[in-house]
């Protein structure tokens, strides 16, 4: 497994993820979002694994009515790229797929393959 984990110091979910890899000794990638941000080809991908990229956005967010009512997914892109604050995180990924927010039963599932 090559797991990465894009999300904030100050999100509880993020830090329930590291949590949940480190008590199985899973080395993963920590990468801090609003710092680093996540680039245009990690973002395609982890929207494509997940069904869209309105999944990918974080509700809560100012920014994410203005990006919700972006005519293309082209647009959306750009602004989430822009504005990483608006990603809703933690971001896991494992190769090519991936999940939004904390998902121990799809990690699981990735264990056992």
């Amino acid at each position: 497994m090559n797991i990465q984990i894009f999300g904030r110091s100050k999100c509880f979910d993020t830090k329930k993820a590291e949590r949940y890899f480190k008590e199985r000794r899973i080395p993963f990638q920590r990468i801090e979002v609003d710092r680093y941000g996540i680039s245009r080809r990690e973002l395609e991908s982890v929207y494509m694994a997940v069904g869209g990229i309105d999944t990918v956005i974080d509700p809560k967010t100012k920014e994410a009515t203005l990006i919700r009512y972006l005519a293309y997914e082209s647009d959306k892109m750009d602004k989430l790229l822009e504005t990483p604050k608006a990603l809703r995180t933690p971001i896991v990924r494992n190769g090519k797929q991936a999940t939004v927010g904390y998902c121990p039963e799809v990690w699981e599932r990735w264990q056992n393959v």
